[in-house]
């Protein structure tokens, strides 16, 4: 390991845990919630907009896994774009991540809310935020075995979904937009479906961010990745799918539920409570991995000094980063008291995107070979494409952070240089 400072975490996941953390930030809850806007965004398109989605995916998940084998430490983009590009890409990494995943936690935690008791939503949500950090403050093995749980009650709503769906005989394949209909909303529109999809595919960074917990992670992760990916890209065809040869792309761009709205208009409207029920299990599956997520890019970026340097502790006993954890957890527990749902999903989709993007051109450098740099170099481009397609309020305010950050960064190099000493982001000690 490095000279940097704090005690290395306990390595205690094996493939299957690090692909069910994968698939407990993937199975989410944006499969029940990103459907309807992305289909008001690109009408019958929607089903380009989630191969796109998850064709942009494949390339960020393929150059995760690459950097993620040769640096196999806690902090993800953080340390792959500080190690391949430079401190300041990598410090700019972190912060995209740090605060637009902080954002995704707070959105995921209202989603809680809004299934469980809509009156008292954000109440739920802060509740939901503090039972979770005590969850993760226990030690990663026992958030691995209840994401493993969650995980398997989200698919099997999502089966049952999909199953009352085709068998409703209801259904319209004309629905589809399998044709040249599909282009109807304009490239614009698919992009925008895309964009609003791919944050329903971000989960597989979880995976990356525990390099420092999983065994054997040159070989555990490259595996681990693509496979959660793939799992995730065939639940969530089926489900939109299913759902749009019900509802038809305009009645999936009105439903508040839509989910909850296709059982209705398959006949079977006794099964919305348990898709609801489905959707808040999903939310805190995905909450929890968030604020694993997070925890250890702040981890990686407290070593580095880049952050107080308190939050790098790692707890005795449970061998986890609690000072991280619970600096996430009340961050989050205080957005999730105060934000709007809708603002800070558009706001973590562009800061993840320009997330993935310092992934793939970190990636990019790794060879010099043109097939090898082919992945990263369409990942790239495609990162930064549905970035600048979204809504321009979130990418202004998206970019506004950044520059703050940016602005932060620079500050704190000038007045390390001004006084004479050491620069900060590599103090060794």
């Amino acid at each position: 390991m490095t000279g940097r400072s704090g005690a290395e975490l306990r390595r205690t996941l094996g493939l299957g845990d690090a692909v069910v953390i994968g698939l407990g930030s993937m199975l989410g809850a944006g499969i029940f919630a990103a459907l309807a806007p992305a289909a008001r965004a690109a009408g019958t398109g929607l089903l380009l907009g989630l191969a796109l989605a998850a064709a942009v995916a494949y390339c960020n998940a393929m150059s995760s896994a690459r950097l993620a084998a040769r640096y196999p430490a806690s902090g993800g983009t953080y340390v792959y774009g500080r190690e391949r590009l430079g401190e300041f890409w990598g410090y700019l990494a972190g912060w995209a991540f740090v605060a637009g995943k902080t954002a995704s936690c707070a959105a995921m935690a209202l989603t809680v809310g809004s299934y469980v008791w809509p009156g008292q939503a954000q109440a739920v949500a802060v509740a939901a935020v503090v039972a979770l950090t005590a969850v993760n403050y226990g030690g990663v093995k026992k958030s691995a075995w209840l994401t493993r749980a969650i995980v398997a009650v989200v698919l099997a709503v999502l089966a049952g979904v999909v199953v009352v769906c085709l068998a409703s005989g209801r259904g319209d394949a004309g629905e589809l937009g399998l044709g040249p209909g599909a282009w109807d909303a304009g490239a614009g529109g698919v992009l925008q479906a895309g964009g609003l999809l791919f944050f329903a595919f971000a989960g597989y960074a979880r995976i990356a961010t525990l390099g420092e917990e999983v065994r054997d992670p040159g070989r555990t992760i490259p595996r681990a990745v693509p496979l959660a990916l793939g799992i995730a890209l065939v639940v969530y065809a089926g489900v939109a799918a299913a759902v749009l040869s019900v509802l038809g792309a305009r009645g999936l761009g009105e439903a508040a539920a839509p989910l909850a709205e296709a059982v209705r208009a398959a006949g079977l409207p006794e099964a919305a409570p348990v898709v609801r029920a489905g959707a808040a299990v999903a939310a805190l599956g995905s909450l929890l991995a968030l604020i694993l997520g997070v925890s250890r890019t702040v981890l990686a970026m407290a070593r580095d000094r880049h952050l107080p340097g308190a939050l790098s502790a790692v707890h005795p006993r449970f061998q986890v980063p609690h000072r991280a954890e619970l600096a996430v957890g009340a961050v989050v527990a205080v957005l999730a008291a105060t934000v709007d749902l809708r603002g800070a999903i558009g706001f973590s989709s562009f800061g993840v995107l320009l997330y993935y993007a310092v992934a793939n051109a970190s990636a990019w450098t790794l060879d010099s070979r043109p097939a090898a740099r082919l992945l990263p170099a369409v990942g790239l481009a495609g990162c930064l494409l549905l970035a600048f397609s979204l809504p321009a309020l979130s990418v202004v305010v998206g970019a506004g952070v950044l520059a703050v950050g940016a602005g932060a960064y620079g500050l704190r190099w000038w007045r390390s240089r001004g006084g004479g000493g050491q620069r900060g982001g590599r103090s060794g000690v």
